[in-house]
């Protein structure tokens, strides 16, 4: 096998509010030949996420902070082009999360490969067939376990994630709510994706709206956001409401202390269980997510979008798309382009 080389972004400083292009550092390294059990993908999609930037800090999360120096974290979409003694096939595509890199050699047993005969593009695996998709379905069903005629709001509504938990909570036959960041948005939500009402919390002052579209209060409030919008939803919340907390972007940013909700007390009065998760606690049912995700997406009953950046060298300021609210959909860079099926 002729030598490899890898273009690379690794982590060059911590982020103090938002993520910026000197935070990161653009490297070019040669890679070994796969061993035993490792296998050399070629980059083909990579996920931007709202994660990445609470992977670039010091901070208690979910994960090893990565480390200065060390590739950026991210999922990753691949092409098998040498799989060592592993039993994969050159030309498999596999899904795993070895970041911010056009190649890499890394052990077998850290991806999965993706079935090529669905009819669907790769970009369904990073999106509505990927976490994205499981995000929604179990945050949703499992923790907000929505009721038929219940009020569903979500934030960030347009969102990769938000946009599929209304198109769920339609499904299962709930008033759904979105709040987005233009009317374009809120049109896409109401008009495509069959919400019954969308709220612009840019034009729009939330708790107000949440007040008219949500005459009989709000049964479970799926939280992308915080903030504001998680004290307007507190304030309006129902006698046991749920609201399975997928998100904080709002502070993600932020470079100090942040205030606390303050209709927090409602979580008392109103007995209402808020539950933080992350799609990896579900990790060993994802199949089952999929494949309901794949009847609705066959059926037509969820709908999705994508937002391609082309080219990694573009990864850092493509990132900030998701904190400016100028994505519409799940946000991936093009890496290289897909292998002739």
């Amino acid at each position: 096998m002729s030598a490899v080389v890898s273009r690379q972004w690794r982590l060059a400083a911590r982020p103090s509010g938002g993520i910026e292009n000197d935070q990161f550092e653009w490297r070019e390294e040669t890679l070994a030949e796969p061993s035993d059990g490792q296998v050399l993908v070629r980059t083909l999609y990579l996920s931007l996420d709202p994660t990445n930037r609470i992977w670039m800090s010091d901070i208690d999360q979910y994960m090893p902070p990565v480390e200065i120096g060390d590739v950026m974290r991210g999922g990753t979409i691949g092409v098998v082009e040498a799989p060592g003694r592993t039993g994969m096939q050159v030309g498999d595509i596999v899904q795993g999360m070895w970041g911010w890199q056009s190649h890499a050699v890394i052990d077998a047993r850290a991806v999965r490969v993706l079935p090529r005969d669905t009819g669907l593009p790769l970009t369904a695996y990073m999106s509505v067939l990927g976490g994205t998709g499981c995000t929604a379905y179990f945050g949703l069903l499992d923790i907000g376990q929505p009721q038929p005629g219940e009020t569903v709001v979500v934030s960030a509504a347009a969102g990769a994630v938000g946009s599929i938990v209304g198109q769920i909570a339609k499904i299962k036959d709930c008033r759904v709510v979105g709040i987005a960041g233009s009317d374009d948005k809120c049109r896409w939500l109401t008009d495509e994706l069959g919400f019954d009402a969308a709220v612009n919390y840019r034009t729009e002052t939330v708790l107000e709206a949440l007040r008219r579209h949500c005459p009989d209060g709000i049964d479970v409030g799926f939280e992308n956001v915080g903030g504001d919008i998680l004290d307007a939803v507190l304030t309006l919340a129902n006698f046991k409401a749920r609201i399975p907390l997928c998100g904080l972007i709002a502070q993600y940013n932020a470079d100090g202390p942040v205030p606390g909700p303050y209709m927090f007390r409602n979580v008392l009065m109103k007995r209402v269980r808020i539950e933080g998760f992350i799609v990896t606690d579900f990790i060993r049912r994802f199949p089952e997510a999929i494949a309901a995700l794949s009847g609705w997406v066959a059926e037509g009953r969820i709908k999705y979008r994508v937002d391609v950046v082309d080219g990694l060298e573009n990864a850092p300021g493509a990132v900030n798309k998701l904190f400016d609210g100028s994505n519409q959909g799940k946000l991936m860079v093009k890496v290289s382009d897909e292998p002739a099926s």
